[in-house]
């Protein structure tokens, strides 16, 4: 897990939700705060809870019509007494696909349970399609159309494929609707067709990242937030895996790319973000992360995940 600190402060349900498309919890005291460094000079250019309680619904915020899909603003957060994340601001344009990199401990898996709703931030907020979901519940950000598959595999290895897709779209309205989202994702991944009945734990490490894509995708999602999914892949299933994410990109979803292999994800990218010891160090165009960036703000990193 990126970010300092062990265990995940779970958002209460029932708090607060947002609009479905078809929560950081309450404020906690401050802690001390470590010396912020200047940062002028580093600036460039399925887990869902359970049902909730009646909910309050937050007037969407007024969004400019060429606005950020996504826009996290000085997002802070702690695990206990240590501080994972100090004002991080990030905004992601639709269509696009954003690159967030760093070493091992920058916080960036910590970026995406939060933005996700799976980790509470004492400070900032985060809007989503112009509409408040900083203290939203897991599921109603997911129903809103923010999917986050996490690292690891965002699957149930115990259930077949078939199984996977329909707990993928059980909450879609009609049965009719359900069936035509799940030969969606066959249409969109023709070999997952092929294994249907294959249970997901014995399939190929990228087939299963494949079928976590599938799941994302069946019901088309506004955004996706892919955490690390070549982790712990051979080389030739990271080629199979960034295939798929392209793919993904190229049927319209915003994406935003937390990755290990930096000039994959930047190959891939239009914009990056780089985070640094829970800041963020540097941001603009993929294509402006020359090297010498790279090597600033990730160090050896930089050339061991190239």
């Amino acid at each position: 897990m990126s970010g300092a600190g062990s265990g995940e402060h779970e958002r209460r349900d029932g708090e607060t939700g947002i609009p479905s498309s078809s929560g950081a919890g309450p404020e906690r005291p401050g802690a001390p705060r470590r010396e912020r460094g200047s940062m002028s000079e580093a600036n460039g250019s399925a887990g869902e809870s359970g049902e909730s309680g009646a909910v309050a619904t937050p007037a969407p915020a007024p969004a400019e019509a060429d606005g950020p899909l996504l826009s996290v603003q000085n997002l802070s957060v702690r695990y206990g007494s240590v501080q994972a994340l100090f004002e991080v601001s990030v905004d992601v344009p639709p269509g696009s696909v954003v690159a967030v990199l760093g070493a091992n401990g920058a916080g960036k898996s910590t970026f995406a349970r939060a933005v996700s709703g799976l980790v509470a931030s004492f400070e900032g907020r985060v809007l989503f399609d112009g509409t408040d979901i900083t203290k939203a519940a897991p599921h109603n950000i997911r129903r809103a159309g923010l999917v986050h598959i996490p690292e690891g595999r965002g699957i149930f290895p115990g259930l077949s494929v078939q199984e996977n897709l329909r707990m993928g779209v059980r909450r879609v309205g009609t049965p009719e609707q359900r069936r035509s989202a799940v030969d969606h994702a066959y249409d969109l991944f023709p070999r997952l067709a092929e294994r249907r009945s294959q249970r997901a734990g014995t399939l190929s490490g990228g087939e299963q990242q494949m079928l976590a894509l599938a799941r994302a995708l069946a019901v088309p999602p506004k955004l996706i937030i892919a955490d690390e999914m070549s982790l712990g892949l051979a080389p030739l299933v990271v080629d199979f895996v960034f295939e798929n994410i392209e793919r993904a990109s190229q049927t319209g979803v915003t994406i935003v790319l937390i990755e290990q292999f930096i000039h994959r994800a930047l190959g891939l990218a239009d914009q990056c973000v780089i985070l640094k010891q829970g800041e963020v160090a540097w941001t603009g165009p993929a294509a402006g992360a020359r090297q010498e960036v790279l090597d600033r703000y990730l160090g050896e990193s930089a050339e061991a995940m190239s």
